[in-house]
């Protein structure tokens, strides 16, 4: 359990407003925040620094992603548009619009992050190309019944998690589609850092380990709630360990070749654990809820290195 991010070190945006994402760019020097100020803010976590504010929706932002070069942001909403924002000024660089319903995940494409891709209650996955000055998207993927509720990007794949109880592969370079039924509705989905599994929360209180390339199911991981809202859940980043939000507050950890609960961050949030995001690299995650971020570590001294680098970056 020491290499497991259990130590509370910051808290970001502690009396803030309701927090519905939280996301580490692309190489985990800063974080982005969205919620219900229909804003996008920058941050430092490891010093609870306020960089920058990104404001242009109507409505609660529901998620946010950044380029690969940490240049642009890409967030959704629940006003139905995706914006794509210059990091630097914080000015709105295109603002798309076609989705019937909010949006509620978004992800650029690697390696180059030349494409957005957004998924939205309207059962819909859109491809919005950033290099053009085109609003209207490349590619409209339309084969779920129900909403789209996570998305995730790789180089040859697209995945999608939907509240059909399908999750999808996309096979960009074959042109394949694979469908595979979860039994319930998939609020997160996200694939292991060794691209072999993929790993879906369920809005039955379990999470399932499912192995990419024939979908059979690899292990159940359950202790945690998640019953009625869009819970995030991801492996560690040496894929030893399934880590979980929760609507009772927690987070939770669990062995993932035994499936059993290692431990749990009792009352780490006073209300639900909706979002959570790894460091790219270190051994570090995010978690927010109402209540605000908080940042853990297994490694503090990591996180004094990351200060520092951010105070430079700054």
């Amino acid at each position: 359990m020491d290499k497991l991010p259990l130590k509370h070190v910051v808290t970001v945006n502690e009396r803030g407003s309701a927090i519905r994402a939280v996301r580490f760019n692309f190489d985990g020097e800063y974080c982005m925040t969205c919620g219900s100020d229909k804003s996008v803010k920058l941050w430092n976590p490891y010093k609870n620094i306020l960089l920058k504010t990104y404001s242009g929706h109507g409505y609660e932002v529901l998620d946010c992603a950044s380029s690969t070069d940490n240049s642009r942001l890409a967030s959704c909403s629940a006003d139905k548009t995706v914006v794509l924002w210059d990091v630097a000024t914080g000015q709105v660089v295109r603002k798309y619009r076609g989705h019937l319903g909010r949006v509620n995940c978004v992800k650029f494409n690697s390696p180059d992050s030349s494409v957005i891709l957004s998924g939205s209650y309207d059962a819909t996955v859109r491809c919005w190309d950033c290099r053009s000055r085109s609003l209207e998207p490349i590619q409209i993927i339309d084969d779920a019944k129900d909403s789209i509720s996570s998305l995730q990007v790789t180089e040859n794949e697209i995945l999608t998690g939907s509240v059909d109880s399908y999750s999808r592969i996309y096979d960009i370079r074959k042109g394949q589609l694979r469908e595979d039924c979860m039994g319930e509705s998939i609020t997160s989905i996200s694939i292991t850092n060794d691209g072999q599994c993929i790993l879906a929360s369920l809005l039955a209180s379990s999470i399932k380990l499912i192995d990419k390339d024939n979908g059979s199911v690899l292990n159940s991981f359950e202790g945690h709630v998640n019953k009625e809202y869009k819970v995030d859940s991801c492996v560690s980043s040496n894929d030893t360990h399934v880590m979980s939000g929760s609507e009772d507050g927690c987070i939770y950890f669990w062995d993932l070749i035994e499936a059993k609960v290692v431990t749990k961050t009792v009352d780490a949030h006073k209300g639900v654990v909706y979002s959570m995001s790894k460091h790219p690299e270190k051994n570090s995650i995010l978690t927010a809820a109402t209540d605000g971020v908080k940042l853990w570590t297994c490694n503090e001294d990591e996180i004094k290195d990351d200060e520092q680098q951010g105070i430079k970056s700054t």
